[in-house]
């Protein structure tokens, strides 16, 4: 755990045009904070009640430290407010999917085709024996399918397991067994960057000496119809062949779990965080309609992966909720060329867009000429997810794809919270660097390793004191490795991740706990001097570690990939070093920087500090399974 220290704080704001927080959903920030803090269960039983459930609950909370239940007693089937709903209040024939193959080739569902394309489905899985409880593991491409197949578990009852589609077969098989998975869903073919990527052949190496596996169900994408080998596999469509478009959906308690999905841990063994039915539909609706503020008439694009939580929470379960039109594309940034998302964009007139810092970062490295080939004045709201955002990459986003209009919501979440937990609500003003304020619904605060909050300026440990609806029910089969989150620092949720407050009370992360360095006995978060070294005009992307040092115990080492056009030099070493010196101050300077080509990230786009380390170190990296390729 690391001490307090000292942070310098910027004073800069944006302030959003007022037609912002005038159409808003939430209102004005500090009056719907209070009515939260003033009765939170209250808060909480009026925004369920916004949804459908099929018996309604006793009481909306219950919390024995580290165990809370939400919405006891009451049942449900998120299905039912993801189609149902909109399918029986006028929306059937709007628009839900739209999906663009890294082909070109697009596809649109409504409402009324989704949802009886998610009952074909449903039944073909009741077919094969799915029942109730049953855990589906997924290993598919960015299709319509992938989604229909989600939501088809969950009209059922099992419970899905949805891994990356870019994670090895040793990866695949240890979350399958873990998981103890009685069907896998893949397809022949995945698409990425022009290439063709075998997923079957992949699945076939990891359902070996895996017991519980039953069938194996393939997308046919290439070759069709596919000559399925093995008496595991089943056709995807083959099997719904003669079914129903009507499928009851099944009655789920608010505590029975909807989806397990593995993380990176810490140790490098993943975790399978539990997620449970009543409070993550909550949870996820809540934030889609009062925090991303989508209206009837937006088209939604987050350009993440279901495999990652912020594809089940802000690609499926969320915005199909609200009766949202999403965009899914298994396009990658960079491919064909720089300027494709932005065409997408101005194609499908998206308004609002929801994308990652890596991306924002990478873009920047590219340069105004692809964004600016396009008309990107659809854009309503602008969102950033899966690490800080720092002020250099937020001023580029604002200025550059923003047009200096859109509001940025930088959102902090995890996995295990479920929901958005930290931004900056619209028509508040935004600071680069700061991800914002605890969204109401949420109590977060920045502490000392005693759990005494810190004062204004000083960095420290940030925690969420109360249960919230969408947070993670337990580790599954390792329930231990939950009760941790809860009982390193008084009885709060312990997130990992260091931060600071301003005077307003906006929250800047820094970095992992575990990615302090202590210089001489100063602590130096990793975000901190990331983001000074990001500052310099030539700078694209920088991680750093600390490294052994005999006098001061440990010394900076930093990571660098350039912009296009500048090339690795000494005198550019000396330009970094002295830039750092006068951003943070001498105690933060880099003893040695190394310029790379890329930086080592998982798929979701977080850089691989502790890949850096080991390779620095001669150490063994652990597990690398969630390292892009």
């Amino acid at each position: 755990m690391a001490e307090d220290f000292e942070v310098k704080l910027e004073k800069k704001a944006y302030i959003p045009d007022p037609q912002y927080l005038a159409n808003s959903a939430l209102g004005d920030y500090k009056a719907a904070y209070a009515k939260f803090i003033s009765d939170p269960d209250g808060f909480w039983d009026e925004k369920a009640r916004e949804l459908k459930w099929m018996r309604p609950w006793d009481k909306v909370r219950e919390w024995e430290h580290p165990y809370a239940r939400w919405f006891t007693g009451a049942s449900l089937n998120i299905t039912e407010n993801c189609l149902d709903r909109h399918v029986n209040n006028g929306r059937r024939n709007k628009l839900a999917i739209i999906w663009r193959g890294e082909d070109g080739r697009e596809e649109v569902l409504t409402y009324r085709q989704l949802s009886r394309s998610v009952m074909r489905f449903a039944n073909a899985l009741k077919s094969l024996g799915v029942q109730k409880g049953d855990r589906v593991c997924f290993y598919m491409p960015f299709v319509p399918e992938h989604v229909v197949a989600i939501l088809a578990c969950a009209r059922i009852g099992a419970v899905h397991s949805i891994v990356y589609a870019g994670f090895g077969a040793e990866a695949l098989h240890s979350r399958i067994r873990d998981a103890n998975a009685k069907i896998v869903i893949t397809a022949d073919v995945g698409k990425r960057r022009g290439k063709t990527i075998p997923l079957k052949s992949i699945v076939d190496d990891a359902v070996r000496n895996s017991p519980s596996v039953e069938k194996v169900i393939v997308l046919c994408r290439e070759k069709c119809p596919l000559e399925l080998y093995s008496e595991l596999e089943v056709d995807f469509y083959g099997i719904q062949e003669g079914m129903s478009d009507e499928c009851p959906a099944e009655e789920m308690d608010a505590e029975d779990p909807l989806f397990i999905l593995y993380t990176s841990g810490t140790t490098g063994t993943a975790k399978g965080i539990v997620h449970a039915c009543g409070g993550y539909m909550v949870g996820t609706h809540y934030t889609c309609k009062y925090i991303f503020d989508i209206k009837e008439n937006d088209v939604y694009w987050c350009s993440a992966d279901p495999g990652w939580i912020t594809g089940h929470s802000y690609i499926v379960y969320g915005p199909l909720s609200v009766g949202a039109t999403v965009v899914i594309t298994e396009t990658t940034p960079d491919y064909p060329d720089f300027g494709i998302w932005w065409s997408i964009i101005e194609e499908f007139g998206v308004s609002i867009f929801y994308t990652a810092p890596t991306a924002i970062r990478m873009f920047m490295r590219v340069g105004e000429e692809w964004p600016d080939k396009y008309d990107l004045s659809s854009l309503r709201i602008i969102g950033s997810v899966g690490e800080p955002l720092n002020p250099e990459a937020f001023e580029w986003y604002y200025r550059v794809i923003g047009k200096n209009k859109c509001p940025i919501l930088d959102t902090w979440w995890q996995t295990e919270t479920g929901m958005h937990m930290i931004t900056t609500p619209l028509g508040m003003p935004m600071k680069p660097g700061f991800a914002g304020v605890p969204i109401p619904g949420v109590v977060v605060d920045v502490v000392d390793k005693d759990g005494n909050p810190v004062p204004p300026g000083q960095g420290g440990l940030l925690v969420i004191k109360e249960p919230w609806p969408s947070m993670m029910r337990t580790v599954y089969n390792n329930d231990e490795r939950y009760r941790k989150y809860w009982t390193q620092i008084k009885e709060y949720y312990t997130v990992g991740d260091l931060a600071v407050k301003d005077e307003d009370g906006y929250i800047m992360i820094l970095g992992r706990s575990d990615d302090i360095i202590i210089v001489a006995g100063h602590n130096l978060g990793t975000a901190e001097v990331e983001s000074a070294l990001v500052e310099h005009e030539a700078v694209a992307e920088a991680a750093v570690i600390g490294v052994p040092d005999e006098i001061k115990g440990q010394a900076v080492k930093a990571f660098v990939t350039l912009i296009q056009g500048y090339e690795p030099s000494q005198k550019l070493i000396s330009e970094l070093t002295y830039h750092v010196r006068m951003s943070i101050g001498p105690i933060a300077m880099p003893n040695a920087i190394e310029f790379m080509d890329k930086l080592p990230k998982t798929r979701s786009g977080k850089i691989m500090r502790r890949l850096l380390k080991a390779k620095e170190m001669g150490m063994d990296p652990g597990d690398i399974s969630t390292l892009e390729e």
